[in-house]
């Protein structure tokens, strides 16, 4: 995030696209709410009527995979009508004259017919966001799960720049990252083409500062992504897997995929605190310590560093990660790996990463938290980002997006949209370990519009199988507002729905993200339960859901 999630109460208006937040974000979420009420102006922008769009000033129902068009076209408006910071663009901004000869052609009623907004509501949102003393962005999965992910962070970024929104406090651009550590594992380069902090791993000067850190020689190749390193344990290139935290069978795309390709590994190893589906696979299983059991820091969407403190002792022969990470690389001939304490392991970071180096255990404890940049020990962190100066230097790049749309559409064999994302009862795959939380929400309800679900003779409750190009799977129907004709709407929490058999692998060609939020499929009612499910428990448990959703 370019600026802090308090700011909310600073701001004017918050712009969130693409975002589920009261129940992806729910504290994030309740401060936007909070930020609301006192009178900050709400835009949401999102296929479903979530619980934050019922809120909204202004919700912007748009066709799956045409945010970028959107974009385009409330920047038309806002150009058209002079509505930008000409000053801001005039000084701090370059290219803004491609953006404008591209945006021209988006007219509001061509962005209309693409993204089945009205007309009247591109212009409201133009005229709301560029009005706005103080915007702010906030963007999640719903925007960079697509084949142009990159592209429409890129074109957020256009328009944050074109109303003169980036470096200011209340505004920027506002990523919520999906779990609790995002931000921390992406600082310490858990990416194959970055160092810590941020270094590109394929420039010589960043290599030299590394092998001097690490007293080692470094490989000067980049990494592999997800999805390229999946394809070629199926095909047989990568022959070995180290998985840590991760259940790729349940939460990656094209599951079946996934399963075949770690099944031809030569060997697999998972890392974790359940056996989750990924590690019954695996020829060895490392149990690791849970987030309770452990002492060291987490680095939240803000870029805030915080403690945490072990608050009870690990199970059976489950180890700190850090320690296990160091006597595997110590048994493989590594040096450096000699730390005793989790501060130590912190201390290293702070030596590699200028970002990080003036914050220490005892400064994150006084300050209930640090946010980085904090280059020196009397800097206090930075509340927001690129004030004054940009990244690159005085002058912002803007980027002109052309939209593209999803790779899989609708067709007459495939002829409903299915998008997926999370619930408020459940954390990705593994709060289905917890009984009182299996207990409000133990399966699937997958959503439909009332008109389609007459079309296909299906009752709220009744059992329906979902049916794309790669697989099929079996939920409940849940019939709700939530989604419009031609939309269905499930999560990946359930490994008896383990919905991502269903979704594509086709992913943005920067990132390699895959294209999770557009699955063309088809539906049809079904009279029994798929082998191997327990009826009672959905039947009996499906009114209390529905009382409580």
């Amino acid at each position: 995030m370019t600026n802090s999630v308090n700011e909310v109460f600073k701001t004017d208006l918050m712009f969130v696209i693409g975002s589920n937040t009261t129940e992806a974000h729910p504290i994030i979420g309740n401060k936007m709410q909070q930020a609301h009420r006192q009178g900050k102006k709400l835009i949401v922008v999102d296929p479903r009527k979530t619980e934050i769009a019922r809120e909204a000033d202004l919700h912007l129902s748009l066709k799956s995979g045409t945010d970028a068009a959107l974009i385009d076209g409330i920047m038309n408006i806002i150009i058209t009508e002079g509505l930008y910071d000409k000053e801001y663009v005039e000084n701090k901004v370059e290219r803004f004259e491609d953006v404008k000869e591209l945006v021209s052609k988006y007219t509001p009623e061509l962005v209309s017919k693409i993204t089945t907004v009205p007309v009247e509501k591109i212009y409201k949102a133009a005229r709301m966001y560029a009005s706005a003393e103080r915007a702010g962005i906030f963007y999640t999965l719903g925007i960079t799960e697509h084949t142009t992910g990159t592209s429409n962070v890129m074109n957020l970024s256009n328009l944050a720049l074109l109303c003169g929104n980036i470096g200011i406090e209340g505004g920027g651009i506002n990523p919520l990252r999906g779990q609790n550590n995002v931000q921390g594992a992406c600082d310490m380069a858990a990416l194959p083409n970055y160092f810590p902090g941020y270094h590109k791993v394929l420039e010589e000067e960043n290599v030299k500062l590394f092998e001097q850190h690490w007293d080692c020689k470094l490989n000067r190749k980049m990494g592999l992504r997800i999805p390229e390193m999946l394809d070629g344990a199926a095909e047989g290139s990568v022959k070995a897997m180290y998985i840590m935290g991760e259940d790729p069978v349940l939460s990656d795309p094209d599951a079946n995929h996934v399963k075949h390709a770690l099944s031809n590994l030569d060997f697999l190893v998972v890392q974790d605190i359940n056996l989750t589906e990924t590690a019954k696979l695996a020829d060895v299983v490392l149990p690791a310590t849970c987030y309770a059991e452990k002492d060291g820091t987490f680095t939240a969407s803000e870029r805030r560093v915080q403690r945490v403190r072990k608050a009870v002792e690990a199970p059976g022969q489950a180890r700190l990660d850090w320690a296990i990470l160091a006597d595997v690389s110590k048994r493989l001939g590594g040096k450096g790996f000699d730390w005793e304490t989790s501060e130590d392991v912190f201390d290293e970071i702070r030596k590699c990463m200028p970002t990080y180096r003036g914050i220490t255990y005892d400064k994150i404890d006084k300050l209930n938290g640090v946010q980085w940049p904090c280059p020196t020990a009397e800097h206090p962190g930075t509340k927001y980002l690129h004030e004054g100066k940009f990244t690159r230097g005085d002058k912002a790049l803007m980027v002109p997006v052309e939209y593209e749309g999803p790779k899989e559409l609708e067709n007459e064999e495939y002829p409903i949209i299915l998008s997926t994302g999370r619930t408020l009862y459940h954390y990705n795959v593994m709060t289905r370990y917890s009984d009182a939380l299996d207990g409000i929400l133990p399966h699937e309800l997958i959503e439909i519009c009332e008109e389609d679900a007459q079309k296909y003779g299906i009752e709220d409750g009744d059992f329906m199988r979902v049916t794309s190009r790669r697989g099929s799977v079996v939920g409940r129907a849940k019939i709700t507002e939530k989604v419009k004709p031609g939309l269905i709407y499930m999560t990946f929490h359930f490994a008896e729905t383990p919905v991502n058999q269903l979704t594509s692998a086709h992913y943005d060609p920067i990132t390699k993200t895959a294209e999770y939020k557009v699955t063309a499929v088809n539906i049809k009612k079904v009279n029994k339960l798929d082998k191997g499910l327990e009826s009672e428990k959905f039947i009996n448990l499906n009114e209390l859901v529905d009382e409580i959703v």
